[in-house]
């Protein structure tokens, strides 16, 4: 049985290299990826084009499965073009597969070392994140040569020459065998490498080892549709193409196996190469074929999955299908109603940011999370739908308020950042290391909180109605509040210099609370700057 736990621990090994370097390039250039996708969507040529470059450098189709399901959930693309680009990230694993299958063993060691040195000697946070990916490239590598020699043993197994046999005779058996593995593995890539594998040492026939291939290519396919399955439908017709894709695929290629592989043979005669050109032959003929029947696809998507009208779901606009778009008037009030209800769900999180510090209570943390995702929803929404209303129909006054009002959305969107990424990482922090605040720290904080969720009220009223007697009072809070945190600090250093215990244990939690709140008044205050310079009652410049 060792040589099953040396197996199962080199594919262990193979599957988190290839997790390290899908993580390592979302972290180093996730945002030019992500930016770079929802740009070529436009055309089927360059989705296609897009998807075989990202999965590429990510080395997993899944990977881009859900990047562009996230996209067409959210209206940055078009269902057809995600399945274009899915087309392409599928026939990238195979491209990366065939690079996995140079033999250079002195290239793993080296880039374990090359990973290491930039991920632990540079400060630069890009560096260190493409150094991971490297190690994890390194790792890879390493885990598929550890693969190799633990498969010898398994040639002496007695029961496996009636398991292939029954294998071999029924091809669909082994399809299936094929995308269980993956599935399980979550990693087509390491499926195929593995067979390949056995394939090299003789292990799998050629023929089973194609059907391996064509279930690892259709189990791809199915585990996006089980990671989007509680997202909405327009998040999940995007996978579901590709299955149908995969599905007519595979169906037609399992009977054609023994008319393939002779050609496979002529090309290139060693048993893992032919399998390799199977694998990237499979997939470039779903993608010579397919690519011409994305729209067609997509329209039958949208049959099997359509629209659901959900007024449950906090992130979903209610008001902004709500009169026609060429009517700036009516179009801008809907922008603001629907401003008003982000403005809601950040009130939201902040009460709930307040709870956590008081409960300790690390699913209160994920609930914030959550609003905060629903408010990046909301921001993209109403900045898509100001995009879409005529220029030409408005006058000045339409067209500030436009600026006013993305203005405004804006600094919500940072406020709710603010409170996911910096307080809930303090809050996580707390809990963590079960840290008390003193009675008076705890008392001042509380009281400060209370006054920014006073102020956040404010600047919503400030905004609809332009009063400027309210957008005084809300512009004063600026210094009100710097004041506050300016005593709040001086207190807390007074407490620390007396001993006190828990001042002393919390010092660095609480002086980065104050900062935080203080942050996110500055960004509420701005939203009376206009009003007041519009009265004439602010200078160019503070400075004398």
């Amino acid at each position: 049985m060792i040589f099953l736990l040396n197996l199962f621990g080199a594919a262990a090994l193979l599957l988190w290299g290839l997790r390290m370097v899908r993580t390592g390039v979302l972290r180093a250039y996730g945002a030019q990826l992500r930016q770079s996708l929802s740009k070529a969507t436009g055309n089927r040529f360059t989705a296609f084009l897009s998807g075989l470059g990202i999965t590429c450098l990510l080395q997993s189709s899944s990977a881009t499965a859900l990047l562009s399901a996230s996209f067409a959930s959210r209206g940055l693309v078009t269902t057809a073009g995600a399945l274009a680009v899915m087309l392409g990230a599928d026939l990238g694993t195979s491209l990366v597969a065939q690079a996995y299958s140079f033999k250079v063993g002195w290239i793993s060691p080296l880039l374990i070392v090359i990973g290491w040195v930039m991920f632990n000697k540079f400060e630069d946070s890009q560096v260190k994140d493409l150094g991971r990916a490297i190690i994890g490239l390194g790792i890879a590598l390493l885990g598929l040569h550890l693969i190799t020699e633990a498969a010898e043993p398994i040639r002496d197994a007695p029961l496996l020459p009636q398991i292939l046999q029954v294998m071999s005779d029924a091809p669909v058996f082994g399809v299936l065998v094929g995308a269980a593995l993956t599935v399980l593995s979550t990693s087509s890539l390491a499926v195929v490498l593995l067979v390949i594998s056995f394939m090299a040492k003789a292990l799998v026939p050629i023929d089973l080892g194609l059907a391996l291939i064509l279930g690892a290519n259709l189990g791809s396919a199915v585990m996006p549709i089980l990671a989007t399955s509680g997202e909405p439908p327009e998040a999940r017709r995007v996978p579901i193409g590709n299955l149908i894709f995969r599905v007519i695929g595979v169906t037609l290629a399992v009977p054609l196996i023994g008319l393939v592989q002779p050609y496979l043979a002529a090309l290139q005669a060693e048993p893992a190469r032919q399998a390799l050109n199977y694998h990237v032959a499979f997939n470039l003929a779903l993608a010579l074929i397919f690519i011409w029947f994305t729209s067609p696809i997509a329209r039958l998507t949208a049959r099997l999955l359509p629209d659901q009208v959900n007024t449950d779901d906090p992130s979903k606009p209610r008001y902004l299908s709500q009169g026609p778009i060429d009517q700036p008037t009516i179009a801008l009030a809907n922008a603001g109603r629907e401003a008003l209800r982000m403005g809601d769900l950040v009130g939201q999180m902040l009460r709930q940011s307040l709870a956590v510090f008081r409960a300790d209570d690390r699913r209160l943390i994920k609930q914030v999370s959550d609003i905060d995702s629903q408010v990046d929803r909301l921001n993209e929404a109403i900045k898509l739908y100001l995009t879409g209303v005529s220029r030409e129909l408005m006058d000045p006054k339409d067209q500030k308020r436009v600026v006013d009002l993305i203005t405004f959305i804006t600094n919500l969107e940072h406020i709710g950042d603010i409170v996911d990424k910096n307080l809930m990482e303090l809050a996580a922090k707390k809990v963590k290391y079960q840290l008390k605040f003193s009675p008076e720290g705890t008392l001042e904080l509380d009281e400060i909180h209370e006054r920014l969720t006073h102020n956040l009220e404010l600047a919503m009223n400030v905004f609809m109605s332009g009063d400027i007697k309210l957008a005084r009072q809300l512009f004063a809070e600026k210094q009100i509040f710097r004041e506050l945190e300016r005593n709040a600090a001086e207190n807390h250093l007074e407490r620390l210099r007396s001993g006190r215990i828990e001042s002393m244990q919390t010092s660095g939690l609480h002086l980065d609370i104050l900062r935080d709140l203080k942050r996110i008044n500055s960004h509420l205050a701005i939203v009376a700057q206009p009003i007041l310079e519009s009265a004439g009652e602010l200078s160019p410049t503070r400075l004398r």
